[in-house]
């Protein structure tokens, strides 16, 4: 609460504040980047105005009116879009709706703007959101620490414990946040600070447990796993059963953020290094080409993808790999296996990412001084 204090002590002895709005500092939505663009992709010719970043009452206000009454939100809301009187009843009539889920880098940023908001303002309806979100959060971590795509939703891949955009790592980023004494959470209490950290310390340990075995050597984490068995499954269709590259990366970033980290978790840490520096793919690349616009149900595509050798190409990587062989692996709408890009749908092909860079700025930059960082410390 100190810009509050800070504020309220200025306008004691500035009488210009009795007449001028309150001005307040833009927060950062870097953290609604997925939720964003999805929205975006779904909704091309939606001509409503957005809020300047500025407005953090008003964006603060869309975030409660999508609030569940769980405490949790649904993905792929714009927080900036302003809504109609229309729409705004629409999601109070929702209010008890089960349509909750950690898809697309969901639930984590809305309770940290909220309290940010809150810092801010001071206005207690925001102090209790971020709140009612991180019971959320609590009340559905599962017994063995996982966190699984939509909670409470026992439906399919719904309800698998979910690495793929960010769940796991998300989820326990902003755990460990405030277990580790984040001033933006500084209003919560000792007791609720307490189940977070241990919420946190259960799930951790649980991430760890996950990292998969190939040919008995440690390597990423697989985009799913059952909720019960712990073993690697099937998501949607396309996403068969497999290693993630992708996520596998945040995951690393997550376990790096440890001020602290244990013996264990180091151990992890270089094993995915490791596996991410050994499976690189080389002499091939992925690139846009121009293509007829055509619009999809999720977004709208004027380019198409190609795969193309390169020699002169840096390592590239594929987002999922087969647990027994450790070879890329991709796959169509109909869940069948497939060898090449070219034999998925464009509408996959130019709406998923197949190969990516994801890890090199990790392995090149980040990975290196986490080394140093480490040695120094001690």
């Amino acid at each position: 609460m100190k810009k509050l204090i800070l504020s309220t002590l200025l306008c004691a002895s500035l009488s210009a504040c009795q007449t001028q709005p309150v001005s307040y500092q833009a927060i950062n939505l870097s953290g609604f980047s997925d939720v964003i663009k999805h929205w975006n992709d779904q909704n091309a010719n939606d001509q409503q105005p957005r809020y300047k970043l500025n407005q953090i009452i008003e964006i603060a206000d869309n975030i409660l009116v999508y609030q569940r009454s769980n405490g949790g939100w649904p993905e792929n809301k714009n927080p900036l879009r302003i809504m109609t009187d229309d729409e705004i009843k629409l999601q109070q009539s929702l209010k008890n709706s089960k349509d909750t889920s950690f898809d697309n880098r969901n639930v984590y940023p809305q309770i940290r703007y909220l309290a940010e908001v809150y810092q801010q303002t001071g206005e207690e309806k925001y102090k209790q959101a971020a709140i009612y979100g991180l019971e959320f959060i609590l009340d559905s971590q599962l017994p063995n620490g996982g966190f699984t795509h939509s909670p409470p939703s026992k439906d399919g891949y719904r309800a698998h414990i979910t690495i793929m955009d960010d769940v796991m790592a998300g989820v326990l980023g902003l755990l460990q946040e405030i277990k580790l004494g984040s001033e933006r959470f500084d209003f919560l209490s000792t007791q609720l600070v307490n189940q977070i950290t241990q919420a946190h310390d259960k799930g951790d340990a649980l991430l760890l447990k996950l990292q998969v075995k190939i040919k008995q050597a440690p390597s990423i984490w697989a985009g799913q796993y059952h909720a019960d068995s712990l073993q690697p499954v099937q998501a949607r269709a396309f996403e068969l059963a497999s290693v993630v590259s992708r996520e596998s990366v945040d995951v690393v970033r997550y376990l790096m953020s440890d001020p602290s980290p244990s013996p264990e978790k180091v151990n992890a840490i270089n094993h995915a290094i490791s596996w991410f520096k050994s499976s690189a793919l080389t002499g091939i690349d992925m690139v846009k080409i121009d293509a007829e616009t055509v619009q999809y149900q999720y977004h709208t595509s004027n380019w198409d993808r190609i795969m193309v050798n390169d020699p002169n190409a840096n390592p590239i990587w594929a987002r999922f790999y087969d647990i027994e062989t450790n070879q890329p692996l991709l796959a169509n709408r109909q869940g069948q296996r497939v060898e090449s890009l070219a034999q998925i749908s464009r509408e996959r092909r130019t709406g998923y990412d197949w190969y990516g860079r994801w890890p090199e700025k990790l392995i090149n930059e980040e990975y290196p001084r986490w080394l140093i960082d480490k040695k120094s410390s001690h």
